[in-house]
């Protein structure tokens, strides 16, 4: 058997899909739970904080809500339908992530 030799395992593209629907659930549940930890600082938090927490909040749980949608959409695609939801799901999702954290820096 030759060291250099390559075996090619290709991943059918359904159990791909499953995967990353799997994957992205699991991160927007998490990221439903941060938000829901942050809303609870925002709530112990000083008035003028309080205000702008509650802008802030209210426009993660707009994108946490968009990322929902999204995930209705990928039992529902396949083909190029799929790459194009796909695509988008992780620009919304890169969206979350940032405004997640940036919340949880500004709420420690």
């Amino acid at each position: 058997m030759s060291l250099n030799s390559r075996s090619t395992y290709k991943v059918n593209p359904m159990q791909e899909q499953d995967v990353y629907k799997q994957k992205k659930a699991a991160q927007l549940k998490e990221w439903g739970a941060q938000i829901d930890l942050l809303e609870a600082k925002v709530e112990n938090a000083g008035a003028d904080i309080k205000v702008k927490g509650v802008e802030q909040l209210q426009a993660l749980r707009k994108q946490h809500s968009a990322a929902s949608e999204k995930m209705k959409e990928f039992g529902q695609a396949s083909g190029e339908a799929w790459e194009q939801i796909k695509t988008t799901a992780d620009n919304i999702w890169e969206e979350l992530k940032s405004g997640v954290a940036d919340a949880h820096a500004r709420f420690k």
